[in-house]
C-alpha cells in the first residue's frame, strides 16, 4: 500500500476526532499551544495504537481467510464510511467537551474503534503496520490540531462536511481495494 493511500485512510479515520476537536475549539476561551495540541496527542495516539492492535489480531486470521481479504476491506471500510456519512446527516448536536484526561481518553477510544477494524484490514493486505500506524497517528494529530483552531475561529460550520468527507474517503478506499483485488489481481 502506498503512502498516499495510508494518508487517505488516516484522513478518513480522523474525521470523527476532527469533529470533536472542532467542538473542543468551541469550548476553550483561549486556544494556546496546549489547548491545540492536547486533542491531537490523545486522538493521534489512539489512532496510531488501534490499527496496530487490529493488525496483530488480524495476522492470526490472515492465513485462514486470505481469499476473503478484499471482501473484509470492502465491508469494514464501507460500513465505517457509510456510518460516518449517515452521522453527517443526523443533525445531532456535538455539545461541549472538556479537556479532562478521563473524558479525553474515552473520546479518543470511541473515535478510534474504527481504526481497530482498519488495522485488521491492513493485516490482510500485508501492510507494514509500524509505518502505517505512525502515518495515521500523525495525520490525526495534525488534523485535530487544525480542528481546534477551526472550532475556535469558525464554529461548527464544517463539522458535518468533515464527517461526510471522511466517510466518503473510507468507502472509496474500500471499493478501490475490492476492485483491484477482483479485477486486477491486486
Amino acid at each position: 500500500m502506498r503512502v498516499i493511500e495510508i494518508v487517505l485512510i488516516g484522513v478518513g479515520l480522523s474525521m470523527d476526532a476532527f469533529a470533536i476537536s472542532i467542538a473542543l475549539g468551541l469550548s476553550v476561551r483561549k486556544a494556546g499551544f496546549r489547548e491545540i495540541a492536547t486533542p491531537g496527542i490523545y486522538f493521534g495516539g489512539f489512532q496510531a495504537l488501534m490499527p496496530a492492535v487490529g493488525y496483530y489480531a488480524g495476522t492470526h486470521f490472515v492465513s485462514r481467510i486470505q481469499n476473503l481479504d478484499h471482501w473484509v476491506a470492502l465491508g469494514a471500510l464501507g460500513i465505517i464510511g457509510c456510518n460516518m456519512i449517515r452521522e453527517s446527516f443526523s443533525g445531532e448536536p456535538s455539545g461541549q467537551y472538556s479537556y479532562k484526561w478521563g473524558k479525553m481518553v474515552i473520546l479518543a477510544f470511541a473515535t478510534s474503534v474504527d481504526a481497530l477494524v482498519v488495522g485488521i484490514t491492513l493485516a490482510f493486505l500485508q501492510v507494514r503496520i509500524f509505518r502505517a500506524a505512525l502515518i495515521i497517528g500523525l495525520v490525526t494529530f495534525f488534523i485535530c490540531m487544525a480542528g481546534v483552531v477551526i472550532g475556535r475561529l469558525f464554529g461548527t460550520k464544517y463539522q458535518r462536511k468533515a464527517t461526510f468527507f471522511g466517510g466518503l474517503v473510507l468507502v472509496a478506499l474500500g471499493v478501490k481495494i475490492f476492485t483491484e483485488h477482483m479485477f486486477f489481481g491486486g
